[in-house]
């Protein structure tokens, strides 16, 4: 590939259509009749969206895809995207690409299309699975050994594929496992023609596809201050307009809703990422630690200062398995005292069905949870006293058999006519429903030498092209952070009048999820305040105030750029995922919770 760096007045405009398997019409809708849009970028897969397209595999082998990709999005937009000459990249085809190319084709001739489709192959690990357990390898996160009956096992390819697919003329690309930000990096790639040893461009393309990859979060979704953000019924989706420098822009179609701006934009810069300096890609590892963000006008901000360092010479591994299976029971409780009414309905309920498992031989659950929705029970001890008349128990629970669970989806509509008064007669949404019993998947993720995997291969109109992976380099070096225990002596506050107030007073917060680790980012609203919250906000503090959440390491990043710091809490999560349960498996509200922390800043806010 040739590096042209040429028109360097000339942008590349992709939109973000797609956030995860389950996201809105709306957004592929904007975006293909958006003036001047080139390409649209769809994400389908979450870290065990797999595991559930391993089973839909298993009953029919024609399928293992993403088919909203094809009965919702494609059938809304394919014509109008053909039509204006936009190119799609999605990672809709899961574990089975090539079946989702082949049902793309047959969906265009439907509709009198005639796109031209490539699909991606490669990222299947499953054949590397069993050399992997004889050598001992352990997953990187908790260090447990491989389990037995893996369902899918995949390594997460970059964007050199998607390049080549697009320079061979294909006007949809569908992959497998990738790394969500790679849709964008490969388009910029191929359309300014980046070589694979720009590291400071891939980390800008990559930056731009990391904001692109989770939609309207970028354009006042999930956003710290939710009241400003106008029109959430129809909020805009976002673009980058991107040059061959590697600078871009954020935008939004016009006349949609949400907003654009620096705190939203730098919220979602930092979403899911655990060491800013030292962020892992196939392609490149980034360090966003001097990225600036700049409002460049109404819904515009300017994003650039993206560096990059070589790729490691390794995937990370991503496998699925099942472990038993998990059933989930809620029931409403109204009236005076519904918090205690509910909690006591919750235990009583677990009690009850204990009793009926040892009776039937089957053995006690492998793990349960009782929580009063409406209780804070999240917020642990620093839970605000309620006098709620209405709360939801929330009884989850796992067990090795399926049948076991059956009686306890069947017995959780019970309380209704058994337990507290004021509460309602079924567990499930439906008047009749029952609690639904599901598989409990797991994830094991390791690394693999790239040397270890056949090429990636693009096929498009039945003719296969290897694409070369660089496979040399030496494993990443993680940038310093601050943990508990090594954090320096707490600066006493400045001579001005202070005051404790909750930490949403002076910052944005933004936290998400990997595997059991949560992130939280912390983003100063104004600068002069950055240095205060880094006295208040320790790793020791922190891990203090969300002990009740937090059973691993609490380590502090620096990011100067963004006048933010970003916390990796590990073990955090109850296993994360489909693995826990806890109502927010994924850490959705765990920046909720630390914005709530008492502070002591002077600060002339109101």
């Amino acid at each position: 590939m040739t590096d042209t760096l040429t028109s360097p007045g000339r942008t590349v405009r992709i939109g973000g259509a797609c956030a995860f398997i389950g996201d809105s019409l709306i957004g592929p809708r904007q975006l293909a009749h958006a003036d001047g849009m080139q390409y649209l970028v769809f994400d389908y897969l979450a870290e065990m969206t797999l595991s559930s397209f391993a089973q839909t595999r298993k009953v029919d082998a024609s399928r293992g895809y993403a088919q909203d990709f094809i009965d919702v999005a494609l059938r809304e937009v394919l014509p109008v995207c053909m039509a204006r000459g936009i190119r799609l990249v999605a990672n809709a085809g899961g574990l089975n690409p090539r079946a989702c190319a082949a049902a793309i084709e047959s969906l265009g001739c439907e509709m009198g299309c005639t796109p031209r489709v490539a699909f991606i192959e490669g990222d299947d690990a499953m054949g590397l699975m069993p050399s992997l357990a004889a050598e001992g390898v352990r997953d990187f996160y908790d260090g447990t050994p491989m389990p037995a009956g893996i369902d899918s096992a995949n390594v997460y390819l970059g964007a050199l594929p998607i390049a080549r697919a697009l320079a061979l003329g294909a006007d949809i690309v569908v992959t497998g496992r990738i790394v969500d930000s790679a849709t964008t990096l490969g388009i910029l790639m191929h359309e300014f023609g980046w070589r694979a040893d720009r590291h400071d461009l891939l980390a800008a393309g990559s930056l731009a596809g990391h904001i692109l990859e989770c939609g309207a979060q970028a354009t006042g979704g999930i956003f710290t201050d939710w009241e400003t953000v106008p029109h959430w019924e129809r909020i805009g989706y976002p673009f980058v307009d991107c040059e061959a420098d590697g600078r871009f822009t954020v935008g939004k179609p016009e006349g949609t809703g949400g907003c654009v701006t620096a705190a939203t934009v730098s919220e979602q810069i930092l979403y899911e990422v655990g060491d800013p300096g030292c962020y892992v890609l196939p392609d490149v590892v980034c360090d966003f630690r001097a990225v600036r963000v700049t409002q460049a006008g109404v819904d515009r901000v300017r994003v650039e200062g993206a560096r990059g360092l070589p790729p490691p010479p390794t995937y990370k591994l991503s496998a699925t398995w099942q472990d038993g299976f998990r059933c989930i029971a809620q029931v409403a409780v109204f009236g005076v005292d519904a918090v205690p009414k509910a909690r006591r309905t919750g235990e009583a309920l677990l009690a009850r069905i204990r009793g009926l498992l040892m009776d039937k031989g089957f053995g006690d659950f492998d793990k349960v949870s009782v929580t009063v929705l409406g209780a804070e029970d999240s917020y642990g001890p620093h839970a605000a006293a309620t006098g709620l008349r209405e709360a939801m128990s929330r009884v989850a629970v796992t067990h090795a058999s399926r049948d076991a669970l059956e009686i306890f989806s069947r017995e959780a509509r019970a309380p209704g006519v058994s337990f507290a008064p004021g509460t309602t007669s079924g567990s499930a949404l439906t008047l009749n429903g029952r609690a639904a019993v599901e598989p409990r998947y797991r994830l094991f993720s390791c690394v693999v030498d790239k040397a270890r995997l056949p090429a990636p291969r693009v096929v498009l109109a039945g003719i296969e092209t290897e694409v070369a992976v660089p496979t040399a380099g030496e494993a990443p070096r993680a940038s310093e952070g601050l943990r508990a225990g090594r954090s320096p002596q707490a600066e006493p506050a400045s001579g001005a009048a202070t005051e404790l107030r909750p930490l949403i007073a002076f910052a944005h917060g933004r936290s998400g999820d990997k595997g059991d680790s949560s992130n939280i980012a912390i983003i100063a609203r104004r600068e002069e305040d950055l240095p205060a919250l880094r006295r208040e906000l320790t790793p020791e503090r922190v891990r203090a105030y969300l002990g009740h959440l937090v059973l691993g390491e609490v380590t502090r990043y620096e990011v100067p750029g963004l006048h933010a710091m970003n916390f990796l809490l590990t073990a955090a999560l109850d296993g994360g995922g489909p693995t826990s349960l806890r109502p927010d498996p994924m850490g959705k509200g765990m920046a909720q919770l630390l914005l709530g922390m008492p502070v002591r800043i002077a600060s002339s806010l109101p």
